[in-house]
């Protein structure tokens, strides 16, 4: 059954308040699917069904998150992501410092680290950087968080898993669109952080006094670090390299990634002897999951509410009529659903569940996931989401010195945005 286009709206800015309330995102969704549904005419037993058919719709995409848990877990907890942000700072030195910091979180969030936690592990580095070389709190965190922003839409995480299932492509493909967005928005980054190296707080001894120096001693090598990282994309790339060069053999294998990514963590695990630690780090990986996919179970009921609707065919004439290019519907879908919800997964979920089939009927390619994607990293740094407080914390800022740097990150995530629009949107089409 089709049900109307006003019952499905109504239960979508439902959840989307009630998100914004503090109700557990989780719940906000499911109720504004519940209501949504028999709003729009659904009987009980009609309700359910299209509830059923949405958690249906995301488990390819749950399988996937867990696994790419399996691998966070482990460059998390083993020290090789804080090995690789060491190498890189130390490498790069004082002289290309705002640089080193922006790479270092985007090398570290690609690789699979959650950006709040790439921030968290960098920041006791950046601050110890900015005290020495006179750099501002303002300019370190937006070189921090415009990196993680960078990386996030290169990794192997949650949110790009998302974006290429609800497109029907390979995470490779996605991860591969968006280089040239992420490579933008680091450009964007270093300038708008060195322009902000004199303006706000500096860092004092105090924001120093309590960190607890890193037993350096205890992390895995250089060498050991990357092996994660470099067999996971390596096995990721095998299948679109297989379908470019016609090699049977390669597609026949179909490397996903819920294969790929844990094996690549135990591998990595094993290089850096560390293999008896592996159910400590697939506990934490889960752990970190855990709500990613509550999130994405209510988000493919209410995604499913929509595209039950007549929603999508309504808004596929609106924009028509109104004459505007039905590509921007991508990135402004992204852009919208994170910034209500503030959090770069949950905004990508929502998105591509409740707009996909619109954003397609406007015969956009399937690469409108990179679009997607890349809008959902613009404002997802607001102040009901727990990055704006996690990075707030890690920087020793108050309200006031975090919130100046909304405007900055928002401008890196804007490159990315702008940037995977014109290739993949105005240029696709020409």
């Amino acid at each position: 059954m089709v049900i109307s286009w006003w019952g499905a709206l109504i239960g979508l800015a439902l959840a989307i308040y009630l998100i914004l309330k503090k109700l557990n995102p989780v719940y906000s969704l499911m109720l504004g699917a519940i209501i949504g549904a028999l709003l729009g005419g659904a009987s009980l037993t009609g309700t359910i069904d299209i509830l059923v058919k949405g958690e249906q719709s995301v488990m390819g995409t749950v399988l996937r998150v867990l696994a790419a848990g399996m691998l966070a877990g482990v460059m998390m907890e083993s020290g090789a992501a804080e090995t690789l942000a060491r190498t890189i700072v130390d490498k790069l030195g004082d002289r290309m410092a705002i640089l080193s910091l922006a790479l270092a979180t985007m090398v570290i969030t690609a690789v699979g680290v959650f950006i709040p936690v790439a921030v968290l592990i960098v920041a006791p580095i950046a601050l110890e950087v900015g005290r020495r070389m006179h750099i501002s709190k303002l300019a370190l965190l937006v070189a921090l968080s415009g990196g993680g922003k960078a990386g996030n839409i290169i990794s192997p995480n949650a949110n790009t898993i998302a974006a290429a299932k609800g497109f029907g492509l390979e995470l490779s493909q996605v991860m591969i669109a968006d280089f040239i967005p992420a490579v933008v928005a680091l450009i964007v980054t270093v300038i708008v952080a060195r322009l902000l190296v004199k303006k706000g707080d500096a860092v004092m001894e105090a924001d120093l006094g309590d960190m607890v120096d890193s037993d350096t001693g205890n992390l895995p090598t250089l060498g050991q670090a990357v092996v994660t990282p470099i067999l996971a994309i390596v096995l990721l790339l095998l299948n679109p390299i297989g379908q470019v060069a016609h090699l049977t053999l390669l597609t026949k294998v179909n490397l996903d990634a819920t294969y790929v990514l844990p094996f690549a963590a135990i591998v990595g695990a094993l290089v850096m002897k560390k293999g008896r630690e592996l159910r400590d780090y697939a506990r934490v990986g889960m752990t970190r999951m855990t709500d990613v996919v509550l999130i994405l179970i209510g988000a493919g009921a209410i995604g499913a509410t929509i595209t039950s609707s007549n929603l999508p065919q309504l808004l596929i004439k609106g924009v028509e009529a109104s004459h505007m290019p039905g590509v921007l519907l991508a990135p402004i879908s992204g852009i919208l659903m994170a910034a209500a919800t503030a959090s770069t997964s949950t905004g990508v979920i929502l998105a591509i569940g409740s707009f996909a089939k619109a954003i397609l009927g406007f015969g956009v390619a399937p690469l409108a996931a990179a679009m997607v994607h890349t809008g959902a990293i613009v404002i997802d740094q607001l102040p009901q989401g727990n990055y704006f407080h996690v990075t707030a914390n890690a920087m020793h800022m108050d309200l006031r010195q975090r919130s100046q740097g909304i405007l900055y990150e928002a401008m890196v995530g804007g490159s990315a945005m702008l940037t995977a629009t014109i290739l993949y949107g105005f240029l696709h089409l020409i």
